[in-house]
């Protein structure tokens, strides 16, 4: 049976949580577990640094979580409006500061490209699809907090959690070009969870990761003079990311 990419990534996003807690019950056993095994030469060398720094690299996946308005169910246009994925990228620095050998905070400013899509599905016949992409382009601020599994070998598993700041900075010159377009506001806060893995080489670390974000606020800006507006109420923004982190 042939699975896509696209079906992975979309169990991924409906079974974040279990993962996230599997990966935390894994970080504790292998907490009990590590000191009967060595440690590696690597990871002693690191130890001892209260702090470092580095790259993230992310590959991401984003939509909205929609929110049907009232005037949804009298409108006579749409059937339907629902977000869809949509593929996005992002480049970030790392700022990590250790709390004894076990925890970490983190703070990670960066920029990230992102599109998300609206699909109206419509009652009229020759035109059924009505799409509306949203590009976006945001100087993200997260700040998180990590706790480590005890080292094996030159390797510990992580999981973390906080919260981001996002600003798109592209908001006001999109708003300006297409007045038909929905309006979302251009500050956006989200909590984060994450979870990976940390390997120790000799000169730098490397954390691949898989995060997930989800909006605390709507990014809707009520707007009644559309149409296509007038059938929404709430739109929360959802993403999953594959970051690989470079620290040293």
């Amino acid at each position: 049976m042939y699975i896509s990419f696209t079906d992975i990534w979309n169990m991924l996003s409906i079974h974040w949580r279990k993962i996230i807690c599997g990966l935390g019950l894994i970080c504790i056993c292998l907490s009990a577990n590590a000191q009967l095994h060595k440690i590696g030469a690597n990871f002693q060398n690191f130890s001892t640094k209260p702090y470092y720094f580095g790259l993230g690299f992310a590959y991401s996946n984003s939509n909205f979580k929609i929110k049907h308005s009232s005037e949804f169910i009298r409108n006579d246009t749409f059937l339907v409006a629902e977000g869809i994925n949509s593929p996005g990228f992002s480049v970030n620095l790392i700022g990590n500061l250790k709390f004894g050998q076990d925890f970490d905070f983190r703070v990670l400013p960066g920029f990230s490209f992102t599109d998300r899509t609206i699909i109206y599905r419509t009652k009229a016949g020759n035109r059924p699809l009505i799409d509306e992409r949203i590009e976006s382009v945001f100087v993200n601020i997260p700040f998180q907090f990590r706790y480590k599994s005890q080292p094996y070998k030159n390797k510990r598993l992580f999981v973390s959690g906080g919260l981001k700041y996002s600003f798109d900075v592209s908001n006001n010159s999109r708003t300006r070009q297409a007045k038909s377009l929905i309006k979302i506001t251009p500050h956006d806060f989200a909590a984060e969870v994450g979870a990976g893995i940390q390997i120790f080489f000799e000169y730098f670390i490397f954390s691949p990761e898989i995060r997930f974000s989800h909006g605390i606020s709507s990014s809707y800006i009520q707007n009644r003079e559309l149409e296509r507006a007038n059938v929404l109420d709430k739109l929360i923004s959802r993403s999953i990311s594959i970051t690989l982190n470079f620290e040293g």
